[in-house]
């Protein structure tokens, strides 16, 4: 990469390693040379993005299956390639729109002839650090709008991405100049130095703890973050509900990718009068859909410390009165695979680890309950959560849920879904994050919505001014009467 001297009024980047300090010099230096791409360069932007994935997505699927240990192939191509696709398709049909200007009600000082405008205007440039559970849709999805928006990028990976990193590495040049895009795999101290360039927006997704350390950094810059965290997401199964039809969309999800997922289910209320037949449902749903852990289709734990952990965490929770059900019909764990069978776990209580952290795997408390206020308290006693998932047929209850426990997004009736559609922004509140990212929220998101006054060739500011006499009064008089 080019050396080239710090921009003028770029901020201290400190003990920051030198190849992320030239990068941002070299990305800035060409923001200021072309601050504004047109709709024709960002349509390119996105169409190469696309490209990359389409002529790379078996090297990619290999790539993050070799992170993984064992990644299912249909997981990565559903939650990975397909979703990027369907993200780029879906802001390519939506960019000229989002790029028009907006009119804006003139204000009565000003008239007659004068315009307000808002205009959306591209950041700068935009880092990116990305998790490792959904590496590839994490890192160009976000890119997507980042493009879109007219910004330019430099995305840290995963410490447990780095077959995935090297690959995007050495691919990203074929498709885009490095003033343009570049990754970054972490080698210690990587992500601390990324967290503390001066970028103009800052993208981070993943655990809480981390998060709130990158806005502490980014905090020295004046960097504005868009925090993407976690949290322990709940389900409520309604007494109305269908025990199995819950069960089915529950599970799905839950042994989605090993149950590593942000969004994922957490814990699950569940009438205490219907316990056993969820465990029943479960225990028929796991035997059915994850006969043997050790297929290829069952994805692996991450790296051995988060397999120990998840089993600490059985160990915990059985030694402290829980029952656990291995809902296949198969073996309970494969230190060798770092795979673990899904788990549903009766008589949690606090004391447990499982109720005390975010799971992130296939294991899932099950809590009876005889109201939905009980429910409503429990959830509302912690951190808001990053999704909530109320299973009923209800509209009242459904409305009433809504009302009284916040979330970062909710599906009704399923898990997972709000954050696949590509027309409603997603992000966390309060502990789960903030901001908002995807549809137009994305673009809105990486952009300066620039509001610009345009002053008609007569203004009737002059007889505003002092000395104040008849004229003024009457201007006065005029405008108080108009808003009375």
């Amino acid at each position: 990469m080019s050396s080239i001297s710090k921009p003028q009024g770029a901020a201290d980047t400190g003990d920051v390693s030198k190849p992320l300090a030239e990068c941002l010099t070299l990305q800035r230096n060409a923001y200021l040379a072309s601050p504004n791409p047109d709709f024709a360069q960002r349509k390119a932007d996105l169409l190469a993005l696309k490209r990359m994935v389409i002529e790379n997505q078996e090297a990619m699927i290999a790539a993050i299956s070799s992170d993984y240990g064992n990644r299912s192939r249909h997981e990565t191509l559903i939650a990975e390639v397909i979703f990027v696709l369907e993200g780029i398709n879906f802001a390519l049909g939506r960019l000229k729109r989002w790029m028009k200007p907006q009119r804006r009600h003139v204000d009565l000082t000003s008239f007659p002839g004068a315009r307000n405008r808002v205009i959306p205007q591209p950041l700068g440039v935009v880092g990116v650090i990305v998790p490792w559970n959904f590496p590839l849709q994490l890192a160009l999805g976000g890119l997507t709008y980042i493009f879109a928006a007219g910004n330019r990028a430099m995305v840290k990976m995963s410490e447990n991405s780095n077959a995935l990193a090297q690959l995007l590495i050495t691919l990203s040049p074929r498709y885009f100049p490095p003033e343009k895009l570049a990754f970054f795999t972490e080698t210690g101290e990587v992500g601390i130095q990324f967290s503390q360039l001066p970028f103009d927006h800052l993208l981070f997704t993943g655990s809480g703890q981390t998060g709130r350390a990158v806005m502490a950094s980014a905090a020295r810059n004046l960097t504005p973050v868009t925090l993407e965290l976690g949290g322990k997401s709940p389900a409520v199964v309604a007494p109305d509900y269908p025990v199995k039809k819950a069960v089915e969309r529950i599970l799905f999800a839950k042994l989605f990718n090993a149950g590593q997922v942000c969004v994922n289910v957490d814990y699950v209320f569940v009438p205490e009068d219907k316990v056993a037949e969820f465990v029943a449902a479960a225990k028929e749903y796991g035997s059915k859909h994850c006969p043997d852990i050790d297929s290829p289709d069952y994805t692996s734990i991450i790296d051995h410390r988060s397999f120990v952990r998840l089993q600490d965490a059985l160990a915990d929770a059985s030694g402290k009165g829980a029952t656990l059900v291995n809902l296949t019909a198969g073996k309970a764990a494969n230190p060798e695979l770092r795979k673990i069978a899904p788990h549903i776990v009766l008589h949690a209580n606090s004391d447990m680890v499982l109720l005390q952290r975010e799971i992130f795997g296939p294991i899932m408390p099950v809590l009876p309950y005889r109201d939905a206020q009980e429910v409503v308290q429990y959830i509302n006693r912690g951190e808001r959560p990053l999704s909530f998932y109320p299973f009923t047929n209800d509209t009242r209850l459904q409305g009433w849920y809504l009302d009284h426990v916040m979330s970062g997004g909710v599906s009704v009736n399923e898990v997972m879904l709000h954050t696949t559609q590509h027309d409603l922004p997603f992000g966390g509140v309060g502990g789960s994050g903030m901001g908002h990212y995807h549809g137009s929220e994305g673009f809105i998101t990486f952009s300066k919505l620039r509001p610009v006054f345009y002053q008609a060739r007569f203004s009737m500011i002059k007889f505003l001014a002092p000395p104040y006499g008849k004229v003024a009064d009457r201007l006065i008089r005029f405008m108080l009467k108009l808003e009375s």
